[in-house]
């Protein structure tokens, strides 16, 4: 099976969790607005400008074959068990399902701490409001959701956040560490003294040949102030 993901070509966004998991699995796929032939541009084009059945809202969008699938957490629901990163059972499945989706969550309060009053809005039209938002954040969101994946893996035996091996929640873990670690430095290296088993699965999941690799070549773009986690100093000050 060869895989298209649609994403937007300069920002790791939502897509870069989807990203994480074909390149773990060595999967054949192709970036489609990072291809030769690519850009923004092809990404509205085939999302929007398609007269497909099943519009989809906003991507990422995953094509296989002749399946197509929206949305981070429902692409990974998808991928899981084809690339071997879910439980074979379907308990186990729903489990990492469920897990995914409270990682989305967090990933939209992330988003928030620079566009607390909207989208369409600069950052800079916003700054006063994303400061006192970023603020109640730290102090006690980010702790919350932090506190609990690392409940998870407590229970779990402290290596994987289910089972015994991999699943593509791990790797979206270390993408959620990582890119606090990017927004907020500051913050991170108090709220890290409380999840040292995310930490070191973090660190675990870096260190993964494939996923060194990838980190390692032009393929995996920089964290930048387009995407969801940026760095904005005056936030933690």
């Amino acid at each position: 099976m060869r895989y298209e993901l649609y994403y937007w070509p300069s920002i790791q966004g939502r897509g870069e969790f989807v990203r994480l998991a074909l390149e773990e699995a060595g999967a054949n796929y192709i970036d489609v607005a990072r291809g030769d032939n690519g850009g923004r541009d092809s990404v509205s084009k085939w999302i929007y400008g398609s007269r497909q059945k099943t519009p989809h809202f906003a991507p990422p969008v995953l094509k296989a074959g002749n399946i197509v699938v929206s949305h981070a957490a429902n692409i990974l629901q998808f991928l899981g068990p084809r690339l071997k990163l879910a439980p074979k059972s379907e308990a186990g499945r729903l489990w990492v399902h469920g897990l995914q989706l409270t990682m989305t969550d967090f990933i939209k309060e992330v988003h928030d701490t620079h566009h607390p009053i909207a989208t369409s809005l600069y950052y800079e039209d916003q700054k006063k409001e994303a400061k006192q938002y970023t603020k109640e954040f730290l102090k006690s969101r980010a702790p919350k959701y932090l506190g609990y994946f690392e409940e998870v893996l407590k229970k779990n035996g402290g290596k994987h956040l289910v089972g015994r091996s991999l699943t593509y929640v791990d790797l979206s873990l270390f993408q959620i560490v990582t890119g606090l670690r990017y927004a907020f430095p500051k913050a991170m290296k108090k709220l890290e003294k409380d999840i040292p088993l995310s930490v070191k699965l973090r660190d675990a999941v870096e260190k993964r040949p494939r996923i060194a690799a990838y980190l390692a070549s032009p393929r995996r773009i920089d964290f930048n102030e387009g995407g969801i986690f940026r760095n904005y100093p005056e936030l933690e000050e």
